[in-house]
């Protein structure tokens, strides 16, 4: 089976719901309090282990990788004023070389698809997938888990949480069966089922640990939901060769990919911090 190592991810999308902050900036780098979307599911991965990260990008979003390169100005800059910490935390937040490859998705066809296009960077590897909009707090404890129940059984791993019944058509929502000590073993998955007609209210959540088995299913899944190529869809027709299991503890989520849970985000990590909580505190306190 073989450890996994390698991350993707999926970065092509158009942020259309944070227009016009998204026109010119890509949704992955809308900041919670101080770091981008992005380098928070990147934090993760390397907190899990995750040696290798592939970000399968789309027409303006080079800004991306800017944000995972070197900039030397700037860093020369803080050099010259001796600004020797904030000059680390730059330097903190940069992978090593040749850790990083990008590879573009040239049509919005989907989730599945945006898997599908690291197919020649992922080769014959098992990989996790992260979605930068799902923000997991703590960091790297759920991947963790999804990365040790594939390496201990080669199922394929979602992270799935309970999602409210008239919100089934976001998500893709698993069938469950039997359970483990560790993970659920789901017997059905379908891409975003109407209120009413989903197999249970346990809807997957950003985080995928795959089998590189999973791309020939992907090269050979029409168009669903939406007319694009679902990842929900793919992993539906693999559960005739592997075993699909399900981990149901993702921690506290935040959907990112909503402005309420942007602004929740951003709150609820600030009050953490040592730095800003007693000041986030009081200003919640003089707003209500």
């Amino acid at each position: 089976m073989g450890r996994v190592k390698t991350a993707v991810f999926p970065v092509a999308g158009l942020g259309t719901r944070f227009l016009p902050a998204t026109k010119a900036l890509p949704k992955e780098l809308l900041p919670v309090v101080d770091r981008p979307l992005i380098q928070y599911a990147v934090d993760e991965a390397l907190d899990a282990d995750i040696e290798n990260l592939i970000f399968v990008t789309g027409r303006g979003k080079t800004a991306i990788e800017d944000h995972f390169d070197v900039s030397y100005e700037l860093e020369a800059t803080l050099a010259s004023r001796n600004d020797l910490e904030t000059l680390a935390l730059l330097q903190d937040i940069r992978p090593l070389p040749g850790q990083v490859a990008y590879v573009r998705q040239m049509e919005p066809l989907g989730l599945g698809h945006a898997v599908w296009c690291a197919r020649n960077l992922v080769g014959s590897e098992p990989f996790a997938v992260i979605l930068a909009d799902d923000l997991l707090q703590p960091t790297g404890s759920a991947l963790k888990a999804m990365v040790a129940e594939y390496e201990a059984t080669g199922a394929n791993v979602v992270l799935v949480q309970e999602v409210p019944a008239a919100d089934t058509n976001r998500y893709g929502i698993i069938e469950p069966g039997s359970r483990s000590e560790t993970a659920t073993n789901v017997v059905g998955i379908v891409e975003k089922p109407e209120a009413g007609s989903a197999p249970s209210n346990l809807g997957v959540i950003g985080r995928y640990i795959l089998d590189a088995s999973m791309m020939d299913h992907l090269a050979k899944t029409p168009a669903g939901a939406l007319g694009e190529i679902q990842l929900t869809d793919g992993l539906a027709a693999s559960l005739g060769d592997r075993e699909l299991h399900a981990i149901t503890d993702p921690g506290v989520r935040f959907d990112c990919g909503s402005k309420i849970g942007l602004i929740e985000a951003t709150i609820s990590i600030a009050l953490e911090r040592d730095d800003l909580g007693p000041q986030v505190k009081e200003l919640l306190r003089r707003l209500s």
